[in-house]
């Protein structure tokens, strides 16, 4: 469960940079942003972070699943920073693409 617990990471990461105005602006090419979507963006960013929580903690416990989610909160982190600097475009399609492509690596996964 520990690709779908960084990916969801990662969606909502980028669901919160979307959310503000400037990184809004730098990913999609408008720089006001309805307050609807910005509260959606918000509410779902918060969600996806939540949702990996229990992601993380299913395959270790909840000992071990609470640091291991602080570590892919780290790891899903750096990437969104440095496409926000050098590719900012990229952050959407990627938070929309990974987590069918990380659900259909886990059902294609054998046991």
């Amino acid at each position: 469960m520990l690709p779908l617990g960084f990916v969801s990471a990662f969606a909502g990461f980028a669901a919160l940079c979307l959310a503000m105005e400037r990184h809004h602006g730098d990913a999609l090419g408008t720089r006001r942003i309805p307050a609807r979507r910005a509260l959606v963006l918000r509410v779902a960013g918060w969600l996806l972070l939540a949702l990996s929580l229990p992601l993380c903690a299913s395959g270790w416990g909840w000992g071990m699943g609470v640091v291991a989610w602080c570590g892919t909160l780290s790891a899903a982190a750096l990437p969104l920073v440095l496409l926000l600097s050098y590719a900012p475009r990229l952050i959407t399609w990627l938070a929309l693409a990974l987590p069918p492509l990380a659900g259909l690596s886990l059902a294609l996964r054998t046991p």
